[in-house]
């Protein structure tokens, strides 16, 4: 009787998968004029339902498509369909390289957010959502299907949708963790799409300044420790240094899940012996090689989860020796840290960079490190310090004074923590490159945060 129970379960799930099965070209036309559309996060964006609804670009008007960080070599179909943006207004709670792009053309406009809260904020703040589009992976036996390596505010778009549409993608990776799946019961329309990779990012090689910033880190980095990173050739050249090194015992609690850890794991440095979810690797979102994807495929040491949860500080400050690693963009004298744009030109979002930061330190022995190389050259030549006496005009705080710990060039590494104003224009200015330094003495000077008589050495 049990199995036959089981049986008729099964039936009822492909009989309501077989009801919501439609083409994409049918499943657009729940979208009308003045709705507002979500085509998902990162790797689940919607391909095959993107370039349906181009097709009905002269049908509607007023059309608000959301999602974030488009990490494809090109713009989304509704936007080459329209680039003037006279039907569809592209809305991004981050930025890629082509979202700034477009940004430039006037077709792509940022939601500024604190990432943590993206799910109440999609859920109370937003509303209603009138169209939800999610890549998935093929629907199980109990009609569930996987949001892949990507969960993030998922669940507060959710709350907010009237419809939910599924786009099937036989490439996306099942991924073990907290609320990754959506049941059949739960989905309006399902559409089966092209089997197509999720987006392969290949970090930079690490540039000379970014090895000198890494091995500044390394050497602060203790067993035991729970590693957070971010994208980029100087975490990888961290994750490499540490691979080289006797640290080991090491957890993962991190906000993007990069190929750093799967080398780092490949080099038996990752146990999983941390306070919280205990032997699992933590993570809300997912980008690197295929590499990063083939590895939590299915993978029970990977967890994803809302983050909501992932970012929270308590969350984070919960384990021992939480190591933050991040990048910015300017440091000035007071401590204050803009990772987000050069004077008036958005780069990025916040994304979790503060909570981080704030739960490092809170954890029992913890570190964050944010890391900017000394200099840049412009495009016309000229060399640019990076740690400056104020932010310029209309650059954003990613992180206030109070709550910056490590700050790290190629020229070292300086715990600003307790530390008053004019120690901390000391500190910053003694990694600062050393042909600026005289000048930011100056202007510290100025600014009344330098005084020769109270200099002290560390």
């Amino acid at each position: 009787m049990e199995e036959r129970k089981t049986f008729c379960k099964m039936s009822d799930v492909a009989s309501e998968y077989e009801k919501k099965l439609v083409t994409a070209d049918e499943a657009v036309k729940v979208v009308r004029s003045g709705d507002r559309v979500h085509y998902g996060l990162f790797g689940g964006i919607v391909r095959d339902l993107d370039l349906a609804l181009a097709k009905r670009t002269e049908e509607l008007e007023n059309v608000l498509v959301m999602d974030t960080i488009w990490n494809y070599p090109e713009p989304p179909a509704i936007l080459q369909a329209d680039p003037q943006a006279k039907h569809f207004k592209y809305l991004s709670t981050h930025m890629s390289g082509l979202d700034r792009k477009m940004n430039k053309q006037g077709c792509c406009w940022f939601i500024p957010v604190q990432f943590r809260e993206n799910p109440k904020y999609m859920a109370e703040n937003v509303g209603p959502i009138d169209v939800a589009m999610f890549q998935v992976a093929p629907m199980d036996q109990y009609g569930n299907f996987n949001f892949g390596p990507q969960l993030a505010e998922y669940w507060g778009i959710m709350k907010s949708a009237k419809k939910v549409i599924v786009e099937v993608n036989p490439c996306q990776p099942i991924i073990h963790g907290m609320q990754n799946t959506i049941n059949i019961s739960q989905i309006d329309l399902v559409v089966e799409g092209q089997a197509r990779p999720l987006p392969n990012i290949v970090a930079k090689e690490a540039t000379a300044a970014e090895k000198k910033i890494a091995e500044h880190i390394a050497e602060r980095i203790e067993s035991g420790s729970t590693l957070q990173l971010g994208i980029g050739g100087m975490p990888n050249y961290v994750g490499q240094k540490i691979a080289e090194s006797d640290i080991n015992d090491l957890s993962v609690h991190t906000e993007m899940f990069v190929d750093a850890y799967v080398h780092l794991y490949k080099a038996g440095k990752i146990t999983g012996n941390k306070r919280t979810n205990k032997g699992k690797m933590v993570f809300t979102f997912a980008m690197g090689s295929q590499e990063v994807y083939d590895f939590l495929d299915d993978n029970p040491m990977g967890y994803v989860a809302p983050v909501d949860y992932v970012n929270a500080v308590e969350v984070i400050a919960a384990n021992d020796k939480v190591v933050s690693i991040n990048s910015c963009l300017q440091v000035d004298l007071f401590g204050q840290v803009n990772s987000e744009s050069a004077g008036l030109q958005h780069i990025g979002g916040t994304g979790g960079q503060l909570d981080f930061v704030m739960g490092a330190f809170q954890s029992q022995g913890g570190k964050s490190f944010l890391c900017t190389p000394s200099t840049r050259t412009n495009r016309d030549g000229s060399v640019q310090s990076l740690i400056m006496p104020t932010l310029p005009q209309g650059s954003i705080v990613s992180a206030p004074r109070s709550a910056t710990h490590y700050v790290v060039t190629e020229f070292g590494a300086v715990n600003l923590k307790g530390k008053s104003t004019w120690e901390r224009a000391e500190l910053l200015i003694s990694i600062a490159h050393p042909r600026f330094q005289e000048d930011l003495i100056r202007e510290a000077e100025k600014m009344g945060i330098w005084k020769n008589s109270s200099k002290v050495q560390y």
